[in-house]
């Protein structure tokens, strides 16, 4: 039988109305199985789509599974912050309400809020270090420039996969005209630096879909947390910084970075945009 199941659209990451990556957040999940939630997931056809569930460690405040239209994620930045939202919204308590734990399947992450945004403790990465000469060149090839235009390039991957590449400047990154297919999985975010003024860094971030599609995605936090470990561990970035995406998509996706005490937290404000129920019947 069909099941209402309370559900929100939030906004991450924006710098005013809709300038975010919008999440979608469905609660009390723990009842819908996982081809269904596959299927709402490509049915709403956003980044993302996350389901809360009661968690399982005695340390979290509450679990959550996060899906992407071709598969389930261990972890995600901007949903990870939207569901943080949500769940409160919804009349989730946390123990601690200036550290809230979530549980997910890279395991469990800090959040804790900051004035108007949350922010949260980024994760290890699983896969980090020098990128294979082959790798850089397709990466290269993908995104139509000269192995000789890139700075820099690691491995940043903290779940979804990532390989960043640093260019020479903000506008390199602004500039890029990737192609459009892909038939090998690939997940590519690209940075430069702004010359001066507030914000430091331009992101961009492309990944192949099932269809073998490369997309831009508006705003990500799980990249921005790797880049952040990245240029902040080797002495190209502050320990505080804004950064930029979604530009090239008419967002304005603003990432605050901070390195406190050794740790990174990416930060951004939430606002839920749409609410209301969805129908989920399990097949």
């Amino acid at each position: 039988m069909p099941t209402h199941y309370e559900f929100r659209t939030v906004d991450v990451f924006g710098d005013g109305p809709f300038s975010g990556n919008p999440v979608a957040v469905v609660a009390d999940a723990g009842s819908i199985d996982d081809a269904s939630m596959m299927r709402v997931t490509r049915w709403l056809n956003l980044s993302e789509t996350t389901f809360l569930l009661p968690p399982t460690s005695d340390e979290a405040d509450y679990r959550v599974r996060i899906f992407t239209l071709e598969r389930e994620l261990p972890f995600a930045g901007h949903p990870t912050l939207g569901t943080c939202h949500a769940w409160l919204e919804a009349g989730g308590k946390a123990r601690d309400p200036n550290m809230i734990v979530q549980e997910c399947g890279a395991g469990l992450v800090q959040i804790r809020p900051q004035d108007d945004r949350f922010a949260f403790a980024a994760p290890p990465t699983i896969r980090s270090g020098p990128v294979e000469p082959d790798t850089l060149a397709e990466a290269a090839d993908v995104l139509n420039i000269a192995v000789a235009d890139v700075v820099d390039a690691q491995w940043v991957d903290n779940g979804p996969g990532w390989l960043g590449i640093l260019l020479r400047s903000a506008d390199a990154v602004l500039a890029l005209e990737p192609k459009r297919h892909r038939p090998r999985r690939i997940d590519i975010g690209a940075v430069g630096p702004y010359p001066e003024g507030p914000i430091a860094f331009e992101l961009r971030a492309f990944f192949s879909d099932h269809n073998g599609i490369l997309v831009e995605d508006p705003v990500t936090g799980s990249l921005n947390a790797s880049v952040a470990q990245w240029l902040i561990g080797s002495g190209r970035a502050p320990e505080s910084y804004l950064a930029a995406q979604g530009t090239r998509l008419g967002r304005s996706g603003r990432i605050h970075v901070d390195c406190s005490d050794g740790e990174i937290w990416i930060g951004g404000r939430t606002v839920t945009a749409v609410t209301g129920a969805i129908e989920v019947q399990n097949y």
